[in-house]
């Protein structure tokens, strides 16, 4: 891990607005050997607006270590939505998502960065950059799984199966995932606060969960097999999903298999910097 203190033109006031506050920029390493001008530009922009240390956390471990010595420095991820992901996950972990806003960056390609476009942030490097040193924080919620998981996005069950084109195996594989996707939905039992959505006679194919800012419950889609494709829209606080082993996917990436999930939607539970206005 690298780190490098860059101070500001003037003092600072942990108190005050983003912009005056002193901050953590977190890299992630990822984003850094994928898109190196972009992380450079975000650096110099915040470097040139605030007291700034900057970090390069390797792995879980060094990203613990720098957020429990931050001090009174405010995190800002420049990387990817799952550079969000970890993040804020560790923060809960340790239980210091409360303590103060996050800020954000992107950088990676279309999906890599399309949570953070969802909740409102900038994905051009200079605008989100300032976007940090003069914007406001905002209170947002999160979806939080039994196996104390964060969920900043969607949850998908079964998750998207991506299959790169290869001719005749690409789509036996690809009739393969398709089935596999069938037999896990049609087994599979969802009960959103205590009610059981859909029923023997329409399994579900698709389950989808969210909760949108500013919502108090979760938005739970459940799309049922067979060529009529019901679909059914509710709101809950608490959604279980159980079943054979099955997978899926939190903020785009891959979880599971798992014989059940629960999720617990939790309303205005941390906050992220996003521009005025």
């Amino acid at each position: 891990m690298s780190s490098q203190s860059t101070p500001a033109p003037q003092p600072s006031d942990a108190a005050g607005p983003p912009g005056t506050a002193p901050l953590l920029v977190l890299l992630d390493p990822a984003a850094k050997a994928a898109d190196g001008e972009a992380v450079r530009i975000a650096r110099d922009v915040l470097s040139g607006g605030a007291d700034v240390k900057v970090a390069l956390p390797e792995n879980a471990t060094e990203l613990d270590r720098v957020l429990a010595h931050r001090g009174r420095r405010r995190p800002v991820v420049v990387g990817s939505d799952l550079a969000l992901q970890r993040v804020v996950q560790a923060l809960h972990r340790h239980g210091e998502l409360a303590a103060g806003p996050v800020a954000v960056v992107p950088v990676g390609g279309g999906r890599e960065v399309a949570l953070a476009r969802s909740l409102g942030v900038p994905v051009e490097p200079v605008a989100a950059a300032r976007a940090v040193l003069a914007g406001v924080p905002r209170q947002l919620g999160l979806l939080l799984d039994d196996g104390d998981g964060v969920v900043l996005g969607e949850v998908r069950i079964p998750g998207r199966r991506q299959v790169r084109p290869g001719g005749w195996r690409s789509l036996w594989a690809k009739l393969i995932a398709a089935e596999q996707v069938a037999q896990a939905g049609e087994q599979l039992r969802i009960e959103a606060d205590g009610r059981e959505l859909g029923g023997a006679g329409r399994p579900p194919r698709l389950v989808a969960l969210r909760l949108p800012a500013g919502a108090e419950a979760a938005e739970v889609v459940v799309r049922a097999a067979g060529a009529r494709r019901t679909l059914l829209r509710v709101r809950a606080s608490r959604i279980t999903v159980a079943g054979p082993d099955f997978g899926y996917e939190a903020d785009g990436c891959p979880a599971g298999p798992v014989p059940a999930r629960t999720w617990t939607a939790h309303p205005a539970a941390w906050h992220l910097v996003l521009p005025t206005g």
